[in-house]
């Protein structure tokens, strides 16, 4: 197979091996799955080429992920490079507990992209898990609930639509009386009515249904998010035809959304294992021009 070949948007997903992709310095390997190491593999990526990265790094060991180790540093500061200037990073983490105290690796990781590559922290979301309750401990509380942090590169998002992300209000249509506040000054706006809006948008707390998510394929990879979650931040933050990166791909998650949605995918993972079941979900999960039944 030529170089050139494998920068071709194909019908069917790409599984480029990391050797080809090393090759060239100059073009994204779009519409492709790689197996390789995340840093050395964007080492080869061009600047500023990316429009929205949505990932879970295998953080903490808190699962099994073949024994590969990985630099959440280094990890940072080729995205921070690759991305355009707008773009943004969606990175769902959590913090491991052992004797009974958090790793802070979620918190270290914020602080260090940062501060170390100038990253913003635009928001950091709450993804809150609905599913099978899950283990009760006796002396500690149950977790449902994962950090999506959401690093900036620049002044402002090159895109930004949270249409999609409206949800119904409590009390829609209703006029409210009672409507004064107080501006950051200390002066008190004078009370009034207000009429609430049958929509607004969420906040930072985003609920997702776990229990039953996905297909049998997908649950074959140890970590996986919910099929719905990189829609949302693909719609809000990417623009029609933009390119989608997901570093640590798994099962494939992020680049089916990316398909689904007609933007372009790249997706990256150490483990052929990983990459063979991506490969397989985007030839069986993507719908071409409809994504009807997805959720």
């Amino acid at each position: 197979m030529r170089t050139t070949d494998l920068y071709l948007s194909p019908v069917l997903p790409v599984v480029v091996p990391v050797s080809d992709v090393l090759s060239t310095h100059t073009e994204l390997p779009l519409d492709s799955i790689i197996c390789g190491d995340a840093v050395e593999v964007l080492k080869t990526f061009p600047s500023s080429s990316v429009d929205i990265v949505v990932t879970s790094p295998p953080y903490d060991s808190v699962r099994d992920y073949k024994g590969f180790s990985l630099d959440l540093h280094a990890v940072g500061g080729e995205l921070h490079r690759v991305l355009k200037d707008g773009g943004v990073v969606a990175m769902v983490i959590q913090d491991q507990t052992k004797n009974f105290g958090k790793s802070l690796t979620s918190f270290r990781t914020i602080i260090d992209w940062c501060d170390s590559f100038g990253f913003k922290l635009f928001e950091t979301v709450i993804y809150r898990k609905f599913g099978a309750e899950g283990a009760w401990w006796n002396k500690r509380f149950r977790v449902d609930h994962e950090y999506i942090p959401i690093f900036l590169k620049g002044d402002r998002p090159a895109y930004f639509d949270k249409e999609h992300l409206k949800i119904p209000s409590k009390h829609g249509g209703k006029t409210m009386t009672g409507g004064g506040t107080r501006l950051t000054n200390g002066i008190r706006i004078a009370t009034r009515a207000i009429t609430i809006n049958p929509m607004k948008c969420r906040g930072t707390i985003w609920e997702y249904l776990t229990a039953g998510d996905g297909s049998r394929l997908k649950h074959e990879h140890p970590a996986t998010f919910p099929n719905k979650l990189p829609y949302d931040f693909i719609q809000c933050f990417c623009p029609p035809g933009g390119v989608v990166l997901d570093p640590f791909v798994g099962s494939g998650t992020t680049t089916v959304a990316a398909k689904n949605l007609g933007r372009s995918y790249i997706g990256i993972d150490i483990a052929p294992e990983y990459c063979a079941i991506a490969e397989k979900r985007m030839v069986e999960e993507c719908a071409g021009e409809s994504n009807a039944g997805l959720f």
